[in-house]
């Protein structure tokens, strides 16, 4: 694991999101092949399940690797985190030594996720009313990875913004990075992010721990919108989640909104799935493919085909007739 590859990174940078069932290694590609952020994540995943499916098959790290396709990268991907969400600091700690020998650059702590069933563990947005178990799982995962690149990511409180208590108690916790989505969990993913509450984060981290990287998250749209994001709060990245569904380009100046560009990509994006997924089912490509068919004639007429495709194969024979129709 490179040493504080957070602080190396020229400011001001982006980040893609650890989406769960999206920042699989395909849409990861996609997103080497048309524009990349400075920093990738994977998929976000259990510190649980990662230590129950080591211990209990007796693997080392590489067939790990193999086995959840989910923490699968490539070189060129890096730098590249993995978020890790639970509630156990003893297996966040065996969860950091695997990745870390997996080759992780950084490993980031899920203190924000609203999923129910992530919240019905103690972890996930549960956690901003544990601070206690927290601090805990934070020393976990820094002895896990040597005291390197270890990262948060939270909200700006549980039930009303707590910025001032809540992030002012992670600043005095030394991360090498504090990620911070603009709404609190009572907003799931509704309203306006609050990008004024990751400004005070800014501010208290000039206070309170100077080294410490501030990410800002929530409802950045396109560049421009990130662009006035950075000057509005100050931090010296932003993440970038939903707005990189079918959309590749994000990152980059080209015009998107043509079909033949979409349809294009759609082909490509299928092929890396094919090639690169064998435990995966098809289904979990759908809300690409469904990203992708928007904002040109015919779009919604094959994004029904494509919804109602069950392989690859099917799909690819879907645009194929959509092509010779059009």
């Amino acid at each position: 694991m490179n040493k504080s590859f957070w602080q190396n990174i020229k400011k001001p940078f982006f980040c893609s999101a650890p989406m769960y069932g999206v920042s699989d290694e395909a849409f990861r590609r996609m997103l080497l092949k048309y524009g990349r952020p400075d920093v990738f994540f994977t998929e976000m995943v259990s510190a649980d399940g990662l230590v129950y499916m080591a211990e209990r098959a007796g693997i080392d790290s590489k067939q790990a690797g193999v086995f959840l396709e989910t923490l699968r990268f490539v070189p060129e991907e890096r730098p590249i985190a993995v978020q890790i969400f639970g509630s156990r600091p003893e297996n966040f700690y065996k969860s950091a030594l695997l990745l870390r020998q997996m080759g992780f650059d950084g490993i980031d702590i899920n203190a924000g996720c609203p999923d129910k069933n992530i919240e019905k563990q103690g972890a996930g947005a549960s956690l901003i009313k544990n601070p206690g178990l927290v601090k805990e799982i934070i020393v976990a995962v820094k002895e896990g990875v040597a005291d390197s690149g270890v990262s948060l990511k939270t909200r700006i409180g549980y039930n009303a913004n707590k910025t001032e208590e809540w992030v002012g108690y992670l600043l005095e916790q030394d991360l090498d990075a504090l990620i911070i989505h603009g709404r609190a969990r009572s907003q799931g993913f509704g309203g306006t992010a609050d990008w004024s509450a990751i400004k005070k984060a800014v501010e208290l981290r000039d206070r309170i721990s100077p080294r410490t990287i501030i990410v800002g998250n929530g409802g950045i749209a396109d560049m421009k919108d990130a662009k006035n994001k950075f000057e509005e709060s100050g931090v010296d990245g932003a993440m970038v989640g939903r707005a990189l569904i079918g959309n590749p380009w994000f990152f980059s100046d080209e015009e998107k909104e043509r079909k033949d560009k979409k349809i294009k990509a759609i082909l490509e994006h299928l092929a890396i799935f094919e090639e690169n997924f064998k435990i995966k089912n098809f289904d979990d490509i759908k809300k690409h493919l469904a990203a992708y068919t928007s904002g040109f004639d015919g779009a919604k007429e094959l994004r029904m085909e494509l919804m109602e495709s069950k392989s690859v194969e099917e799909a690819r024979k879907a645009v194929a007739e959509f092509g010779s129709k059009s």
